[in-house]
């Protein structure tokens, strides 16, 4: 092999540098995105090539003026003054890299002609391939034939013939772009997912974009989508255009076709528009602008039409046309290491608008903003939200609005007597337009000393006070009499104390380890005045696991649960290898006979509360199941029982549950109602890439569970099958869903909805 140090003379210098820059420019239209349609009679070759793709002989250049030069021969004829290196001729220069057979040189016409598998590295790690590179006597346009292009992030382009113009313009002939492997795990070449093709790819330089003529995207070697003015940016940002249409067909709306077009206004903020087009409804627009800050991002989003309704109440239609819409935002902003702003917002026009055009299912809207500082041992929240009722008898105006919302702690580094002190401060506004008003502020310290005794219990010592004040009017709007409150100016104070022992004992057992821990709680609260204080954020119980040994066991500050009483329990762990159980159970006994805040039905009315348990059982990521129940105590009637189970892999896996609730009282009050429901869902994989997965949901209420219901014991609520194929580039699905409930507009039947995902591709 002959060995060569070409100085940056005139001809040798713009040989290498046009040779692998021609290579580099074509490379980058493709990092973009795509390329191509259904060929002519030769197609474009996308599998791997056989060639080096390094010049791992040619010794590296000393200078910028130097280009590294390898070859086993090396002939120069001085009457023709044409150069030929042939035999695995390498060149290397900034770390640029070529190979190829054979290098022709005519050093009258200018001409240069690189042959037999050639290949060119620039420093992105993109590689480009060709059989054959012709350039011209200004050794700045050329041609390639059989080109291959392989980008660092796995894409690959393939064109018959790729052109490079004296203005940098580059045009491929019968060009074919996938971002998909060749492939498959066995090394075997397989056609990609997806591809696309093209009759011809053109390069612009000066407005930095690639255009196609005659595109195509072909999916399984089938050509199915013409991609007509298909253009994008010639780098990696995204550029303004179409996106992959959204089908659908449902009773409700007929068929459905959703074009979404991208529009990129500036490097950090764009803005999408998707036309939405029915067969049996008013056409709707939706639009989404999201936004990059120096300090944050926040996105909008908002659906609006023209058309009539029918009431949530009632089968009437509204024949009237009117805007229709929704609306929601979201955003956060870090404006320095402690302070920060987050918001949210969701509003429509009407309750029925968002389950009509399948937007979402929720009942209730919440919009929410929150200012936070986090320091190293303080906390500050001012925040505030809405709520828009979506539910069939619920009324707007008893719906709350909570501003201000200011919470504030500090906790102090140095203890007191051994623990730890910290402080709350709390404030909180709520207003509706036709219900009661309340305004709260209270002012609380709790103490907290935990420590091990020489036999290894574990315990855990409170001391709280806290002193309210409240204020509120328009009380007789609330329906609830237990939750109104007196009007007008109220005062509450409120201490408490508390002991918690746990004691755990660790040993083996079936070949793992097991943890037995009894534990012991004890809490003493002086009388309380509740019942003259609006509750407003402590409506909705039930007891539990969660909140059995919670100090307070209602769920906000509202109500604070009185007297002296012990909870009792014991939590069993076992583990070893990918196997793990872990179960408690407790109950608890009030020390005092007065009358329990807790309506029947809660598991607390009593002196001597229900059984509460659980247990979960997880075995590696393959199960992992949870049961809760709540047992009566008096004869061990079950009031509370759960299931949820998860079974299987990525791949195959099902997902059950199962609720029962039977609290076992005539008096029905807010949210107490009876109920028992059953949900599957699950998917099995098969072939490799495809599945089938479905779900259901079933009310199993029946009329002695709820006299109220229309529920006949067994009433599908919802279902939904689909099969679906997804791989490392592409992901389709085809899902069926049927609703079995009416809801204003919303009409109960079958609906059908395609969807497919083109991965590292954007129009």
């Amino acid at each position: 092999m002959g060995w060569t140090l070409f100085h940056r003379g005139s001809r040798a210098q713009s040989l290498w540098f046009v040779t692998a820059s021609t290579a580099a420019l074509m490379a980058c239209p493709v990092a973009a995105q795509q390329t191509v349609e259904t060929p002519p009679v030769a197609q474009p070759d996308l599998q791997d090539r056989t060639v080096p793709a390094t010049a791992a002989d040619a010794p590296a250049p000393a200078t910028e003026d130097q280009i590294g030069f390898a070859a086993d021969a090396l002939n120069y004829d001085n009457g023709t003054d044409i150069v030929v290196a042939e035999g695995n001729v390498q060149m290397n220069r900034d770390a640029i890299e070529m190979r190829a057979d054979k290098v022709t040189w005519n050093r009258q016409t200018g001409e240069v002609v690189a042959e037999g598998n050639v290949a060119v590295k620039n420093p992105e790690g993109d590689t480009a391939y060709g059989d054959r590179i012709v350039l011209t006597d200004t050794l700045r346009d050329g041609v390639v034939e059989n080109m291959l292009v392989v980008l660092d992030n796995g894409s690959r382009l393939a064109a018959m013939k790729g052109t490079r113009f004296d203005n940098g313009n580059i045009e491929l002939e019968n060009a074919a772009y996938t971002p998909c492997p060749v492939e498959d795990d066995s090394g075997c070449p397989k056609n990609p997912s997806w591809q696309i093709r093209a009759v011809r790819v053109t390069y612009d330089r000066a407005r930095n974009k690639v255009k196609y003529k005659g595109a195509r995207v072909e999916i399984f070697g089938l050509p199915l989508i013409p991609l007509p003015g298909l253009s994008h940016p010639a780098n990696q940002e995204a550029g303004s255009g179409l996106l992959v249409p959204e089908i659908r067909l449902d009773r409700t709306n007929g068929f459905e076709i959703a074009v979404p077009y991208y529009l990129r206004l500036a490097p950090d903020r764009d803005l999408t528009i998707t036309p939405h087009i029915y067969t049996s409804a008013a056409p709707m627009l939706e639009g989404e602008f999201r936004a990059l800050t120096d300090v944050g991002s926040f996105r909008l989003n908002g659906f609006a039409t023209h058309s009539a309704a029918v009431p949530v109440s009632g089968p009437t239609t509204d024949r009237n046309r009117r805007f229709r819409g929704y609306f929601e935002s979201a955003g956060k902003f870090q404006f320095d290491p402690r302070w920060s702003l987050s918001f949210s917002g969701r509003v429509t026009t009407d309750r029925t608008f968002m389950r009509r055009y399948d937007i979402s299912r929720d009942d209730r809207l919440r919009s929410t903003f929150e200012l936070e500082r986090i320091g190293g041992q303080s906390y500050l929240s001012i925040a505030g939200w809405a709520t828009q009722t979506l539910r069939r008898n619920d009324s707007q105006g008893q719906q709350p609005v909570a501003l201000p919302i200011i919470d504030y702690r500090q906790r102090f580094a140095d203890p007191l007597f051994g623990g730890q002190v910290e402080l709350q401060l709390n404030t909180l506004a709520i207003g509706r337009t036709s219900g009661q008003d309340t305004q709260r502020a209270f002012a609380g310290a709790r103490w907290d000393l935990r420590g091990l005794t020489g036999l290894g219990q574990e315990v855990t010592v409170t001391a709280l006070v806290r002193g309210d004040v409240y204020h509120s009017d328009e009380n007789l709007l609330t329906a609830i009499p237990g939750y109104r409150g007196k009007s007008g100016w109220q005062g509450r104070g409120i201490a408490a104390v508390a002991a918690d022992m746990r004691w755990p004992f660790v040993g083996e057992f079936a070949g793992g380890t097991q943890t037995l821990t009894p534990r012991v709680q004890i809490v003493a609260t002086p009388p309380i005045k509740n019942l003259d204080i609006p509750n407003e954020d402590a409506r909705a119980f039930d007891l539990e696991d969660s909140n059995l040994f919670a100090i307070n066991r209602f769920n906000g500050y509202d109500r604070f649960e009185d007297g002296a009483r012990i909870t009792y329990g014991v939590e069993w762990n076992y583990s070893r290898p990918s196997f793990t159980i872990n179960s408690m159970i407790g109950q608890s006994y009030r020390l005092s006979d007065k009358p329990s805040l807790f309506p029947d039905g809660t598991g607390l009315t009593d002196r001597t509360s229900d059984i509460v348990g659980r247990t979960t059982i997880a075995y590696r990521s393959f199960l992992r199941l949870t049961h809760r129940f709540r047992l009566d105590k008096d004869n061990l009637a079950i009031r509370r029982n759960e299931f949820d189970a998860t079974i299987g892999g990525r791949s195959t896996y099902a997902v059950l549950g199962y609720s029962r609730l039977n609290r076992d009282i005539l008096l029905l009050g807010e949210d107490l109602q009876d109920r028992e429901e059953a949900r599957v869902g699950g998917r099995v994989g098969f072939a490799k890439n495809w599945s089938v997965f479905g779900s259901a949901i079933i009310d199993l209420t029946s009329r002695s569970d709820d006299p109220l219901a229309q529920a006949d014991g067994f009433e599908p609520i919802r279902h939904r099958l689909g099969i679906a194929y997804d791989d490392d580039c592409l992901s389709i699905a085809l899902t069926w869903r049927r609703d079995y409930i009416d809801t204003g507009d919303a009409k109960r039947g079958n609906s059908f909805s395609f969807r497919i995902a083109f991965r590292n591709l954007g129009f």
